[in-house]
């Protein structure tokens, strides 16, 4: 009997081609932890590839911790071996929708215990990540560590102890979902005009305007690029 044909080798995004080609450069290169990569349009022109896919490629690689991406200062490497990158850039993808799957079902109930649950500490807390979010943006940042402490503002808002080690269990996935979403094109704008709209239902104590705002909040996250081309 003739054997069955072995399963289809796996699609390559081209991202993914492109975290491959930078690292390989990198290593070429002999560049290490601390070095920079050159200017995003020179990188572009370098590697043959369009600016936007190049960011691309930069948003995956940061989310795996093989580059830090400073504002006002460039792209910095952190020193990880090649072959290491390319596995974690894969597994990033591909663990991504669960992970937002994941962050829906805790952040909605979250935000609506918080709705009901809230006390004026709270209130304070989550307007000062709001306000932080905002001084960022309005620097030309991308807010990422407002939007983190407005969601660990809210969290704590729902007064769960359980749910909140459930959300401490998932930070470091979460944190990668959330660097890729306010990388995208006029993103960080809308997510801090998403945050107001929880923030509001919070303060109204309206859990189930909290709770819908909150799901549109986590499906926006869900509209990037890693995941719109697979």
């Amino acid at each position: 009997m003739p054997q069955d044909f072995p399963a289809p080798l796996p699609r390559t995004r081209l991202y993914e081609q492109v975290a491959d080609q930078i690292t390989e450069w990198i290593a070429r290169n002999g560049l290490g932890a601390g070095d920079r990569l050159p200017a995003e349009r020179e990188l572009a022109s370098r590697l043959g590839v369009s600016r936007a896919t190049l960011a691309q490629a930069l948003v995956a690689l940061e989310v795996v911790g093989a580059v830090e991406v400073r504002h006002g200062d460039g792209t910095l490497i952190t020193g990880r071996g090649p072959r290491e990158i390319s596995a974690d850039v894969r597994a990033h993808a591909d663990r991504l929708p669960a992970v937002i799957e994941a962050r829906d079902a805790l952040e909605t109930k979250l935000a609506a215990l918080a709705a009901e649950r809230r006390t004026e500490d709270d209130l304070a807390r989550i307007d000062a990540a709001l306000a932080a979010m905002a001084e960022d943006i309005g620097s030309g940042g991308r807010g990422v560590e407002g939007d983190e402490a407005f969601h660990a503002a809210v969290t704590a808002a729902g007064h769960s102890s359980l749910l909140e080690q459930l959300m401490g269990t998932l930070a470091e996935l979460i944190r990668e979902s959330r660097i890729e979403s306010l990388s995208q094109p006029d993103r960080p704008q809308t997510s801090l005009a998403g945050h107001r709209r929880i923030a509001d239902a919070i303060r109204r104590q309206d859990r189930a305007a909290a709770a819908a705002a909150m799901h549109e909040h986590v499906a926006l996250v869900s509209d990037v690029a890693l995941l719109t081309d697979r």
